[in-house]
């Protein structure tokens, strides 16, 4: 611990004093444990809680993130890039250093919602809410996301005071997590409890950005919950928390009770029952809606003795999309062309438990070229501000992450994003990429120039931007998990919107095969008396033949069709036109 500045501390204090626990603040909790003491503690942290409004965060820092306990001189205590044992990287004045744009550690601070605020759509009064929302350096704030708290096993990045994000090594989690030093880590903790605890009655409402429970209590994911509670033990309330508390107390009117009093925790937690009911199957699920590469997956809700959190829609067998449990409809992407599919659903509780599986549905996917495989159009980014900062968010249930990027310009009259010598990079995405297009316009004055596209860190192409809004589409063909970054270089500052990618597809679509003149030929075509004749070569090796309506519905399927003869006997199709499929290739044929 850093030697105390006696004059500032003595001018906190004096700041503070009269804002200690009011007599009888508690009383309503008092005796109280498990579930009732959580939702007593709700009602009284609820009562007086004025919310200031986001911009109100500025004004709230100038008590509640001063730094009197380590360094002493009054700037922000920044739990990012403080350190407690010798000077710390850099450090920032109050209001002169608020972000702003930002590219480094050290250019500015920001404000940090430690329960993600994409969780509960920026919604008030939580997107203001001082008591879990710190001012800390910008950088770190956007490497850390919308990530849950847990301990790494291999960081992908460390911050100066050594906070870490990488793959979890928290008991019952395997996803990325971010790691804050040991000074920090009950201080987190505690404003998360904080968070379920003042907000469990929306709860269920919210995302649960693998972290929260999805229902009232116990409010977090198990994982996240176990680990939380050991650092509440490990790292006991300090005199930074309980100052905090105070002034946030004498700005907003509510108090943290777990910064007040650490054994609430326990109290609510550590005799939590383990959950070992799963819930039940989802049921009544169809499939829909086919296109080239996706298809819609519908299903009626289970139910859980606790809650649903999270329900793991399949295709074949393998896992194609996770949603949140008060989600029953989704589209499922980064299919194949003509292929025939078998979705089922599982339900998964905060505990993990997981259901059975429910009934299959079947369906087959539509006939190429591949339309649009993923889109993002920017509209799930939440805010307005004019601000080069970094922007995370996650739709289609793809993450993304974008630095040094504004939100207040439009193309066409929908949201877009304007970035400035940063980069746009989605999470992994399966399906492969054929073709990218995006819309860019410089709306801004400057020079006229390119964007790099990079897949899996390799550039695959460049877009141009200039003042004419401009659509383009380039060539990708990439094949397996894809990440897509786009990268601005320069500091001029082009507006983008509308980014689509098609899947990568091995196999030619029907209008390809026309043009390198498919192995296959009817004849003749119109077909004549329900029998189809076929010209081409190795046809004794074709193991199996596949016949599709025009809406992508299976209407035969045939084991070594042309071992004795090169002829299929149609079983009564209805006039219309219809599309054969070999692993040879596919061609179209009419029935009269």
């Amino acid at each position: 611990m850093k030697q105390k500045l006696l004059p500032f501390l003595l001018i906190f204090t004096c700041i503070c004093a009269w804002a200690q626990v009011p007599a009888g603040y508690y009383s309503a909790a008092n005796g109280l444990t498990g579930p009732a003491l959580k939702t007593a503690l709700k009602n009284i942290i609820q009562q007086g809680h004025q919310d200031k409004g986001y911009n109100g965060l500025w004004t709230a820092y100038a008590t509640t993130d001063r730094d009197f306990f380590y360094d002493n001189d009054g700037k922000i205590l920044d739990i990012y890039s403080e350190n407690p044992a010798g000077p710390d990287p850099y450090s920032y004045n109050l209001g002169t250093s608020q972000c702003g744009t930002y590219s480094s550690e050290g250019d500015c601070y920001n404000r940090e919602h430690i329960v993600p605020q994409s969780l509960f759509n920026e919604a008030s009064p939580m997107v203001a809410d001082v008591h879990f929302i710190r001012a800390t350096d910008g950088k770190v704030n956007g490497m850390r996301s919308n990530y849950p708290f847990g301990k790494v096993a291999t960081a992908s990045f460390t911050s100066q005071n050594q906070s870490k994000l990488g793959n979890s090594a928290s008991p019952g989690y395997s996803g990325i997590v971010f790691e804050p030093i040991d000074e920090f880590k009950g201080d987190v903790a505690r404003m998360i409890f904080y968070f379920v605890t003042r907000y469990e009655a929306e709860l269920p409402t919210f995302s649960t950005g693998n972290m929260l429970g999805g229902s009232a209590f116990p409010g977090l994911q198990i994982w996240e919950l176990n680990q939380l509670l050991e650092w509440n033990a490990m790292d006991p309330v300090s005199p930074a928390e309980t100052a905090r508390n105070d002034a946030s107390y004498i700005y907003q009117g509510n108090r943290n009770p777990f910064i007040d009093d650490a054994s609430y925790a326990n109290l609510i937690w550590s005799n939590l029952p383990v959950d070992t009911t799963p819930p039940t199957a989802p049921t009544n699920v169809t499939a829909s809606n086919p296109a080239s590469n996706s298809m819609t997956v519908s299903w009626t809700a289970a139910t859980d003795n606790v809650g649903v959190t999270s329900y793991q829609v399949y295709a074949n067998g393998v896992l194609k999309s996770t949603v949140s449990g008060a989600t029953t409809s989704t589209s499922v992407t980064g299919l194949s062309p003509l292929t025939s599919y078998s979705f089922y659903v599982i339900a998964r509780d905060a505990s993990g438990n997981a259901s059975p599986q429910s009934n299959i549905a079947t369906g087959t996917t539509l006939d190429g070229p591949a339309g649009n495989c993923g889109t993002e159009d920017f509209n799930s980014i939440t805010g307005t501000d004019n601000s080069y900062a970094t922007r995370t968010w996650t739709n289609n249930n793809i993450d993304w992450i974008s630095t040094n990027t504004k939100i207040d310009e439009k193309i066409n009259n929908s949201r877009a994003i304007t970035i400035r010598n940063g980069e746009l990079t989605s999470s992994a995405i399966s399906g492969g990429i054929q073709t990218l297009t995006l819309t860019t316009q410089r709306r801004f004055s400057g020079s006229n120039g390119n964007l790099n596209v990079l897949v899996n860190g390799n550039i695959v192409g460049t877009i141009p931007y200039s003042e004419t809004e401009t659509t383009t589409t380039i060539n990708v063909n990439i094949s397996g998990n894809v990440v897509i970054k786009i990268v601005n270089p320069s500091s001029n500052r082009p507006t983008m919107d509308d980014l689509s990618w098609t899947c990568f597809s091995s196999s030619l679509a029907t209008s390809d095969i026309k043009k390198e003149q498919s192995v296959l030929t009817i004849y003749p075509n119109p077909v004549k008396n329900n029998e189809l004749f076929i010209k081409g070569e190795n046809l004794t090796k074709i193991s199996k033949a596949e016949i599709y309506d025009l809406s992508g519905r299976l209407m035969e399927s045939l084991a070594n069709p042309f071992k004795n003869s090169n002829k299929i006997n149609l079983k009564g199709l209805a006039k219309g036109t219809y599309l054969l499929k070999t692993e040879n290739g596919s061609t179209k044929f009419i029935v009269e």
